[in-house]
């Protein structure tokens, strides 16, 4: 009876398997191509993209195909989600908090100061109602959107100087990209987008005195250590930066529904595998950074809370200010407070406890 059963299973899945190879043979070619906000020269965040690609294609046997192409190949860095709502390309890779000039609640589809950690957000979007407020406010821009990574927490930064008072950021100018900037606005900094390529040379001739940009794996690569040499933690304005790919929606409706399921198991596994690496890689790269010269130092009380409190008075601002915002704001706001009781109570209690024990070893 077993092996009857066990013929029968063979028989039944090789017909699935003849009968899904016929299906996919009546499926279209489809090429699309996507543009990221991201270089080559970061392979872990730039990696992203490109795994996206290759799994897709996997998933289709070759009949949907899109190519990954790094920033500045197709359209500037932080042009991407003006050439997917144009149509320009079908689809594209970046970060919302990029766009808050457009509107400022895509800084939640990324990540806000004090905010989320990587799977906090996570399951805000996938369990908590999050991706369905941002795909509502993607919708405005006639894209969807699909999370598709995240680095984790971020650096503090990189500076030429000490920063040991809150009053030491008044007259900087620091690379910080969307949210962030209001808040050093608020510290009496100046804020400059930059994209990642030009950051290096941007602190070299002194044309800015500091930048955040994610953390050891990333910075170690773009060489921030030679011409800045203070490095800060904990990444408090970063808790995490997710990633999102977007496309245009009449490009995304044209698609079948196998194409759009592989779509989405590709943005997960990148999602996974992104997060994953960064956390393998940060603490040696942190280890060669410092043994090359770099100047570890953590943020004191004073700064951290005078953060806290800019980033708190730009929150209401924004919220006063905007009613797409503050819907996302007070949704986000209420399950964060959940989860940081969850923490307390579980995870980051556990996590705090083997923090002060290997300070202590």
């Amino acid at each position: 009876m077993k092996r009857r059963n066990l013929l029968t299973t063979g028989v039944a899945g090789a017909a699935a398997a003849v009968a899904s190879t016929a299906h996919a043979q009546t499926l279209p070619t489809i090429r699309w191509r996507m543009p990221s906000s991201f270089p080559k020269a970061l392979p872990t965040v730039f990696g992203g993209a490109e795994a996206i690609s290759a799994i897709v294609s996997k998933l289709t046997d070759g009949k949907f195909t899109i190519s990954a192409h790094a920033a500045g190949e197709l359209v500037p860095p932080l042009g991407i989600l003006d050439a997917v709502q144009t149509g320009t390309v079908e689809c594209g890779h970046t970060a919302g908090f990029y766009y808050i000039g457009k509107e400022p609640a895509l800084v939640f589809d990324t990540g806000v100061p004090f905010g989320m950690s990587p799977r906090q957000h996570a399951a805000w979007m996938m369990h908590g109602g999050g991706l369905d407020l941002m795909r509502e406010v993607y919708a405005k821009f006639n894209v969807v959107q699909i999370p598709c990574g995240n680095t984790g927490a971020q650096m503090g930064g990189w500076f030429r100087k000490e920063i040991k008072a809150p009053a030491d950021f008044k007259g900087l100018r620091i690379r910080a990209a969307g949210f962030l900037g209001h808040v050093y606005t608020k510290l009496g900094a100046t804020p400059q987008q930059i994209p990642a390529s030009d950051i290096y040379q941007a602190l070299e001739k002194g044309t800015i005195d500091a930048v955040e940009w994610v953390g050891p794996a990333d910075d170690e690569k773009l060489g921030l250590s030679k011409v800045a040499k203070f490095y800060y933690a904990p990444g408090v304005l970063e808790r995490g930066a997710s990633l999102c790919f977007i496309a245009g929606k009449q490009a995304w409706d044209g698609l079948p529904a196998l194409y759009k399921a592989a779509l989405e198991a590709a943005c997960a596994q990148a999602s996974a595998d992104m997060l994953a690496k960064y956390d393998a890689t940060n603490v040696p790269a942190l280890r060669r950074l410092i043994g090359s010269g770099a100047k570890l130092g953590y943020w004191s009380r004073p700064i951290m809370d005078a953060m806290k409190k800019a980033s708190d008075e730009v929150l209401k601002e924004q919220s006063a200010a905007n009613e797409t915002f503050r819907k996302v704001h007070d949704h986000w706001s209420k399950f964060l407070g959940d989860q940081v009781l969850w923490a307390s109570v579980n995870d980051g209690a556990a996590e705090q406890f083997m923090i002060s024990g290997a300070r202590k070893t």
